[in-house]
């Protein structure tokens, strides 16, 4: 590890900064991850200048694999990354001890940190939760993110995350309650080396301004293809302080940005979840010349006319 435990929320706030992403995973026809696609996405991925990778949850489908393949895709993305990128696995299980060896295993690959998101089943009370994270940063060396958000089934509130901040690895979390004014509460609450993540970017422009230093968790910066440009630019104007000039150009992605929150975002919190949403990014990572493949199944993909007016649609924006 770079750090050590008592070191770890310093480390996070002088290294985990800028974009950290949640990419999705190639997928061959007959249901298996993609290796090679795997590989080329991450050269893609360094030539863009990602800080960081939180790969393993969600968006990546490792929520619906075996235990050997979330293991293999894991060393996968971490020979593919060669040590520069810094690594971060996500876990989802309700087992601490099935998520310890997890974290066990990747910890040898060289990951550093783990986004975890509170149980989903079975412990649901602030002293159970606080238990179980209190068990994990006892037993792992990573750092740890917390995921709060409504699919776990219980969003974790100020007065438990004011206790689970008092963990030394516990650097943060991200806010997936997709509730902006509950970002800044939390952040003018919290101990101030611990690091509120936003996901949303269309706050980010903002959120360099009140305390924010990352997009955390989330997959907009490689979506936005031959726009990806723009936040670049308004992220060194803000760095800059020119926060007027910043603004100008951040709305300059007004377009794009709502069609990945109506397509995406907004599915997600209409459904809780993310399966279905990802159908329309699988779509959307082809068109941008990214390695994709189908959802894994049973989840379904598109329908070719609905593929085809996603396709349309990011032409149009100026996308691809």
């Amino acid at each position: 590890m770079k750090f050590s435990k008592k070191e770890a929320k310093q480390w996070a706030l002088a290294t985990v900064r800028d974009f950290y992403m949640c990419p999705l995973t190639p997928t061959t026809a007959d249901g298996r991850f993609d290796e090679a696609g795997i590989r080329d996405n991450i050269e893609a991925y360094v030539d863009m200048g990602l800080s960081g990778l939180v790969v393993g949850g969600f968006i990546s489908e490792c929520w619906n694999v075996k235990l050997s393949d979330w293991v293999r895709y894991h060393q996968v993305v971490a020979e593919a990354v060669k040590g520069r990128m810094d690594l971060w696995t996500i876990i989802l299980d309700p087992s601490v001890h099935q998520a310890l060896e997890k974290m066990e295993l990747v910890e040898k690959m060289g990951y550093n940190g783990a986004e975890v998101i509170n149980p989903v089943v079975q412990l649901r009370t602030d002293d159970e939760i606080f238990d179980y994270f209190d068990y994990m940063a006892a037993r792992s060396n990573l750092a740890i993110c917390l995921y709060r958000t409504p699919v776990s089934g219980k969003v974790m509130g100020l007065d438990l995350l004011a206790r689970l901040a008092e963990i030394d690895t516990v650097i943060g979390a991200k806010q997936g309650s997709l509730n902006r004014a509950e970002t800044l509460k939390l952040r003018r609450s919290l101990r101030p080396d611990f690091n509120v993540m936003e996901p949303m970017e269309a706050y980010y422009c903002d959120d360099l301004r009140r305390g924010g230093q990352v997009i955390w968790g989330e997959l907009s910066y490689i979506l936005y293809g031959k726009k990806r440009h723009l936040m670049q630019e308004y992220m060194a104007l803000c760095k800059a302080q020119k926060w007027e000039e910043a603004r100008a150009k951040s709305e300059a992605l007004n377009g794009v940005r709502q069609y990945y929150e109506d397509i995406f975002i907004w599915e997600v919190a209409r459904t809780g979840t993310y399966a279905s949403a990802l159908a329309s990014l699988k779509v959307w990572y082809g068109a941008i010349g990214l390695k994709t493949g189908p959802v894994l199944a049973p989840v379904r993909d598109l329908t070719p006319d609905k593929a085809e007016q996603v396709v349309a649609k990011l032409k149009q924006l100026g996308v691809v």
